[in-house]
C-alpha cells in the first residue's frame, strides 16, 4: 500500500527545517542545560485572566459543537480589530475563525489554488511555508529577498517569477527577519499582484509586535481588498499560541467557500477558547504592548551588544523592526548557518536557528528568537558573539 504523493511530498524528500530544535529538544530531556533561542513561544504563560475566563466558560457550558465560522461575538470583534486598525471596511462576514494562523495558512492556499497551480512566497519566510503549499497539491516557488536589501522584497525579482501563478504569500513583520516591509515595498506588490492577477496571502500575526516605523496591511492599498487574504491570530499578541484561535480576513465570497473546508476539516473551533479569545480582545491595546514589551528590552539589549563587538565584527544584523527575532549574519566566520548552529548547541550548548531553515536566501545567517529572560538572553548572545569572533581569529 501506497499512501499520497500529497502527504509524502509535503516536504519535498528533504528537512522540515526543523532538525536541529529537535535535537536542542532532545538533549534537553536528557538532562542537558540547554538555553534555547529557538521557536517563537513567550516566555511568559497565557495571563491567568484568560485563563480563568477559558475556565470559566468551559465549566458554563461552551464545551459542544461551536459555530463553525465562529461565535458570532467573536468574528464581530475580529472585524472590528480589522476596521479600526486598516480603516478598511470589515464586517463578521470577512471573518473565519480558524485553529490558529497555522490552519489559516492551509485554508488560503486551499482557496486560491488548485493542484499544480505555482504559489509564491517570499524568502526567507516561515519554515512551514513551502510545506503547507505542497500540502496543498500546489507547487511553491520562492522569491529571494536579499540580505543586502535589508530583507525587503523587490517587486521585479517577484515579477520575474509571477507569470502564470497563482498566489503570493507574505509576511510582515517577517519571520525570521523581524523586518517590516515598507510602504514603497508593499506598493511594489500590490501592483505586481495586480499586473499578474494573483491572489496575496499576507500573514499578519506579529503585528502587534512593531519597535521601528509602522505596520500597514497590504489590504488597505488602493484596488487590493478583493485579492487579499489576511491571516491574524492570537498566538502572539496575547501569548495564546497552545489554544489555536487565529481568523481569515477575506472577500465575503471566499470565507462562504472557506467555511465549506472548515465544515469538512476541523469543524470549527472550542467555544469555550473562543470566548477566552474574546474576552482577552476586550483587554486592549495597553495588554497587547505589555505582551511585547519584553521583546522590545532584548531588541535593544541585542543592539548594544551587537555594537560593542570587537574590531572583528564577525556578527553583522539588519536591525529587526518588529516580531520576536533577529537574523544575524555570521558568513564573516566562513561557516553556514547549519554549522554554525551545529557548533553552538555542541560547544556551548546554545540552541538557535540556521537560517537555511527559511529559505537558501538566509544561507550563512542564525535566527535567534528573543524568547528568554532578560538576562539569561544577554549572557547568551554574548557567548554567540564570541564564539562567532572566535572563528574569525581563528581563521586568520
Amino acid at each position: 500500500m501506497q499512501l499520497s504523493h500529497r502527504i509524502t511530498g509535503i516536504n519535498a524528500g528533504g528537512s522540515d527545517g526543523w532538525g536541529l530544535f529537535y535535537r536542542a529538544r532532545q538533549l534537553k530531556a536528557q538532562g542537558h542545560d540547554i538555553t534555547e533561542l529557538t521557536i517563537g513561544e513567550h516566555d511568559i504563560r497565557t495571563d491567568p485572566l484568560i485563563l480563568n475566563h477559558m475556565h470559566q466558560s468551559a465549566l458554563d457550558g461552551a464545551t459542544g459543537y461551536a459555530l463553525i465560522p465562529g461565535i458570532p461575538a467573536l468574528r464581530d470583534a475580529v472585524a472590528k480589530r480589522v476596521q479600526d486598525q486598516t480603516g478598511v471596511p470589515t464586517s463578521a462576514a470577512n471573518v473565519l475563525i480558524t485553529a490558529g494562523g497555522q490552519a489559516a495558512l492551509y485554508a488560503t492556499h486551499h482557496a486560491v489554488c488548485n493542484p499544480g497551480d505555482r504559489a509564491l512566497y517570499i524568502d526567507p519566510g516561515y519554515a512551514t511555508y513551502p510545506g503547507t503549499i505542497r500540502a496543498n497539491g500546489a507547487v511553491p516557488v520562492p522569491v529571494p529577498a536579499r540580505p543586502e536589501d535589508g530583507f525587503q522584497p523587490d517587486a521585479s525579482a517577484i515579477a520575474a517569477l509571477a507569470k502564470g501563478a497563482k498566489s503570493l504569500l507574505i509576511n510582515s513583520p517577517n519571520n525570521p527577519t523581524g523586518v517590516i516591509y515598507s510602504r514603497d515595498t508593499l506598493q511594489g506588490i500590490a501592483r505586481v499582484v495586480q499586473d499578474n492577477d494573483l491572489w496575496l496571502i499576507s500573514d499578519e500575526v506579529y503585528d502587534t509586535q512593531i519597535w521601528e516605523g509602522e505596520h500597514l496591511s497590504p489590504r488597505a492599498l488602493p484596488g487590493m481588498a478583493d485579492r487579499t487574504l489576511v491571516i491574524g491570530s492570537m498566538s502572539k499578541s496575547h501569548a495564546m499560541t497552545g489554544s489555536r484561535l487565529g481568523w481569515i480576513i477575506a472577500p465575503e465570497q471566499a470565507i462562504t467557500h472557506l467555511i465549506n473546508l472548515a465544515t469538512n476539516t476541523n469543524y470549527g473551533v472550542p467555544g469555550y477558547i473562543q470566548d477566552a479569545a474574546l474576552f482577552a480582545l476586550t483587554l486592549g491595546a495597553d495588554f497587547e504592548a505589555q505582551i511585547a514589551a519584553p521583546f522590545r528590552r532584548r531588541r535593544a539589549i541585542a543592539l548594544d551588544l551587537l555594537a560593542g563587538q570587537n574590531a572583528v565584527r564577525a556578527v553583522r544584523a539588519v536591525p529587526p523592526q518588529g516580531a520576536m527575532y533577529m537574523m544575524l549574519d555570521i558568513r564573516a566566520t566562513g561557516l553556514d548557518g547549519n554549522s554554525f548552529a551545529e557548533r553552538l548547541l555542541d560547544e556551548h550548548q546554545i540552541a538557535v536557528m540556521p537560517g537555511e531553515s527559511f529559505g537558501p536566501a538566509a544561507a550563512g545567517h542564525i535566527r535567534v528568537a528573543m524568547t528568554i529572560p532578560d538576562d539569561p538572553f544577554r549572557a547568551a548572545l554574548q557567548t554567540v558573539l564570541d564564539f562567532a569572533n572566535s572563528l574569525v581569529v581563528t581563521v586568520e
